[in-house]
Parts: structure tokens; C-alpha cells; sequence
């Protein structure tokens, strides 16, 4: 930033501009490059978009679809994080082994609540007059007294 305020005087009709740039560089200073100060960061929002896109990439190319797999969308919290680590390094097995066996079968409930609600949703699609014969049925059932 040095840099750019010495040359800021040389610069002649950019000078307006490159001031402007600084005050607002400086009022947002503490944190607004922090992927700089830890490597394991992507360093601009492109390198992130490629990290991603390479994800998706690699997920059309292994299931041969078009489009991203529906387990991406609803395991894509686990697949996308454990696609990008393992590409950075290689994993031994006891490694693999969840460190906190509560955490671990709450994410597997919550990945399963997802899998079951989009498993029902599509019930309608296969079958529209099977599936509102049986809401039909169900809500019969509730009103009708016993």
C-alpha cells in the first residue's frame, strides 16, 4: 500500500481515484486479505470459482451426467469438502475415523432427513393419483370420527 501512495502523486488524472481506492482500502484494512495470510486459502474469488467448477467438473465426469448428481446437492456439505481435502493430500485410514462419534451420527441424521425429504417429494412425480388417493385417505382417516 506504500507503493501505491507514492506513486499516487505521479499519477495525474488516476490521482482522484487512487485516493479514493486507498480510503476505502484503509476503512476496511484489519481482515480484507486474509486469504493472503493463510495458504491453504484460494487467494482471489477466481481461484475459488475454479476450485468449485473443478468440482463439478470432476462430478459430471465420474457419474457421465450433464448436470451436478443429485447426491452432490444433498450430501454436497460432505462430498465437496472431502473432494477438495483429498486432493490436497492423502488420507490413512484410522485418519478416516470420525473424531467425535456424536457429531458424526448427527450429520448422518440430518443428511438423511434431507435424502427422505426429497425421496417423498418425488412420490408425486412417479405417481400423482396413487399419492393423493392416499393423502386422501390420510386425512379421512383423521376427520372421521372413531
Amino acid at each position: 500500500m506504500r507503493d501505491i501512495r507514492c506513486q499516487a502523486k505521479k499519477a495525474g488524472q488516476l490521482q482522484t481515484a487512487i485516493r479514493h481506492f486507498l480510503k476505502v482500502t484503509d476503512s476496511y484494512w484489519p481482515g480484507l486479505f486474509h486469504c493472503y495470510d493463510d495458504p491453504d486459502l484460494p487467494r482471489t474469488n477466481n481461484d475459488l470459482e475454479q476450485l468449485f467448477g473443478s468440482t463439478r467438473h470432476h462430478e459430471r465426469r465420474c457419474t457421465g451426467r450433464k448436470a451436478a448428481s443429485p447426491s452432490l446437492v444433498l450430501r454436497g456439505s460432505v462430498r465437496i469438502v472431502a473432494g477438495l481435502e483429498t486432493r490436497r493430500r492423502r488420507f490413512q485410514g484410522k485418519e478416516l475415523a470420525p473424531a467425535n462419534l456424536e457429531t458424526w451420527q448427527t450429520l448422518r441424521v440430518a443428511l438423511e432427513k434431507r435424502r427422505h425429504s426429497r425421496t417423498l417429494r418425488q412420490r408425486f412425480r412417479r405417481d400423482p393419483e396413487g399419492y393423493l388417493h392416499q393423502l386422501e385417505a390420510l386425512l379421512l382417516k383423521r376427520t372421521l370420527p372413531p
